[in-house]
């Protein structure tokens, strides 16, 4: 598969790796709030396309915690893959459900997990030297211990040919045609809701330009009332 082919609801599958508080608490690379919004965000971007997902955790009850309860609520159905190695790829139920999607001809893998210079990065070097898959890195929905060993976790897998991108990018690149009217709608709820400046700029619009109405019933407005 030519990495010169953009990411398809056809052609991917996505992978969770230990998107836990413990995990989290050690991020330094970003901001923390901001990290869980664009994990959220990229979970119901693959639930939105169909996107067979994988959620697996280390090391739960003794030191991880549960997975964010935002995102289990976006895969209320998925069995979560428990394991006790740091790569992902050591872990059989986690090559077995990866290799389910490939069969499928889901051969690009998109990755979200904690820490990148541990977890994300020891899989995808494992995963790409025994499969033909390609590893698609959600930076922006993946953390390191400090800015640097982010940074250079993603520097060391770009080298060898992981995909570096973002989550917004996936959503759009999945979406490819506005004129997709299927996904049209979720798509945009999705960015309202999680993108930011964008976000707030398609409500503007949808309400200001095209006098949709507010996405969200309130009180009434009163006033203004000057003082006389």
């Amino acid at each position: 598969m030519s990495k010169l082919e953009v990411l398809t609801p056809q052609n991917s599958q996505m992978i969770f790796i230990d998107q836990q508080p413990q995990m989290a608490f050690g991020v330094q690379s970003m901001d923390r709030q901001a990290l869980k919004n664009n994990v959220v965000a990229l979970a119901k971007s693959a639930k939105a396309f169909g996107i067979p997902t994988t959620i697996t955790t280390v090391e739960t009850m003794a030191f991880s915690g549960h997975t964010y309860p935002e995102l289990l609520a976006v895969f209320p159905e998925n069995t979560i893959l428990e394991r006790s190695s740091m790569n992902s790829w050591d872990d059989q139920n986690v090559r077995d459900a990866l290799a389910l999607g490939a069969a499928q001809g889901r051969k690009k893998i998109v990755v979200s997990g904690l820490w990148t210079e541990v977890c994300n990065l020891g899989f995808a070097l494992s995963c790409m030297n025994d499969t033909d898959y390609e590893i698609y890195m959600v930076a922006d929905a993946s953390g390191g211990t400090s800015a640097d060993a982010h940074k250079y976790a993603m520097d060391r897998m770009v080298q060898v040919g992981v995909i570096p991108v973002t989550w917004q990018q996936v959503l759009l690149e999945w979406q490819r045609d506005w004129a997709r009217r299927d996904t049209y709608d979720a798509v945009m709820d999705i960015v309202r809701e999680h993108s930011g400046a964008y976000g707030m700029g398609v409500d503007y619009a949808y309400t200001m330009v095209h006098k949709a109405p507010e996405r969200v019933a309130h009180g009434g407005t009163i006033g203004p009332n000057l003082v006389k």
